[in-house]
């Protein structure tokens, strides 16, 4: 379990890095519209789409250690290319390949998370891997702004290839957990998925996970950078700082969600999460002044972090441990097809409707979302 927490932590280290430095590097280099600048998450959702469910499915048979380190590879490769890339269209390639390795990573971390503790402490341990992911999020997210206005544009896509490369190092001289179950029988194989989607509240919390992950992706990553640049008129530094109290935000309530779920419930955690999530992200655009931001950017980021952990710990809990593999695959699925179609989809009503449009819109889901949850309680394990 150490491992895959000093592992995670060095890949979203690198992944923190290029979140305030990316938009800016897109303006920059080729002069990226709002729309262009959310085709990033929309292709590296796409790889990440393309590989989730494979990955889960070859988990146990190819081995937890050899995926994650093939995965950190992968991702390196793509940051070097990137740095090199010409033409948007081959960077959007590049950053779709990066979408690969991340999923064949994040699944087995996350397989190997789920397998690890009982029902009481599941929250928790999922808390302790996304903090460990929100931790390195945060210095890269700090560091980020400086390092591209103070060593170089192409400085953030070099850095993360080391933090790839330093991760597949940990990774290859770890000795990570072997599942708690065997593996389900070769006959029933064809059917893991169908046993995987009739298993009460999966669905429901495929479809929660990917409404959060369009929000973070689309707005909180992509597009409030540019609000802070655009209408607060915030050098890159100061973006970057400002990106970061989310992250930090993020960080405290992680361990405070997944603690409180494991003893009130997950739904009775989840529900009122959504809520607060979606008028904070209603309320930012009438601010314009940088402490109210850093003040709206630390809370928005703890309102998020409050409930992440919960659709997954919650799948784990539900989903024999035999089929963790394939239902966190499944899971991840669904949550990148939310990073594909959201951004997608605000990025255009940031472009037509100007940015305010795309905060409400975001908005307007998370509170769909938690009337979903809210009316499905009763059949769903609290």
């Amino acid at each position: 379990m150490i491992a895959v927490l000093a592992a995670s932590f060095l890949f979203n280290l690198g992944q923190g890095v290029l979140r305030p430095a990316m938009p800016l590097y897109l303006q920059h280099v080729f002069v990226a519209r709002y729309q262009m600048v959310t085709f990033i998450p929309v292709v590296f959702g796409a790889g990440k789409w393309v590989a989730n469910l494979p990955t889960g499915y070859l988990l146990d048979r190819l081995g937890r250690r050899p995926l994650m380190a093939c995965g950190l590879v992968v991702i390196a490769c793509s940051d070097v290319g990137s740095v090199m890339a010409a033409q948007f269209a081959v960077f959007l390639g590049l950053r779709a390949l990066a979408g690969v390795g991340w999923a064949m990573f994040a699944t087995v971390a996350t397989t190997a998370t789920v397998d690890a503790p009982a029902v009481r402490r599941r929250g928790r341990a999922v808390s302790l891997l996304m903090m460990s992911e929100t931790s390195g999020l945060l210095l890269g997210s700090a560091g980020g702004g400086w390092l591209y206005q103070g060593v170089g544009m192409a400085s953030p896509f070099v850095f993360e290839a080391a933090c790839m490369a330093g991760a597949a190092v940990v990774v290859a001289r770890a000795a990570l957990p072997a599942p708690r179950s065997p593996a389900v029988a070769a006959p029933r194989r064809r059917d893991i998925l169908g046993t995987v989607l009739r298993t009460p509240g999966v669905l429901l919390m495929g479809f929660t996970n990917a409404a959060i992950v369009a929000i973070q992706t689309g707005l909180l990553v992509f597009l409030f950078p540019l609000y802070l640049l655009n209408r607060a008129h915030m050098a890159p530094a100061t973006v970057g700082l400002l990106v970061s109290l989310s992250v930090l935000g993020r960080l405290v309530a992680l361990w405070l969600g997944g603690n409180i779920s494991d003893r009130s419930g997950r739904l009775h955690v989840l529900v009122p999460g959504l809520l607060a999530h979606a008028v904070l992200l209603g309320a930012l655009t009438s601010l314009t002044h940088p402490v109210a931001l850093g003040l709206w950017s630390l809370v928005s980021g703890a309102a998020a972090g409050f409930v992440a952990p919960l659709p997954t710990a919650l799948i784990g809990d539900q989903v024999a441990p035999a089929l963790h593999g394939v239902a966190i695959g499944w899971l991840r699925t669904m949550t990148d097809a939310g990073q594909i179609i959201g951004p997608l989809a605000l990025g255009w009503l940031a472009d037509a409707g100007d940015l305010p449009a795309a905060f409400f819109a975001g908005a307007g889901l998370l509170v769909a979302t938690a009337w979903g949850c809210r009316r499905h309680r009763a059949m769903l394990p609290s």
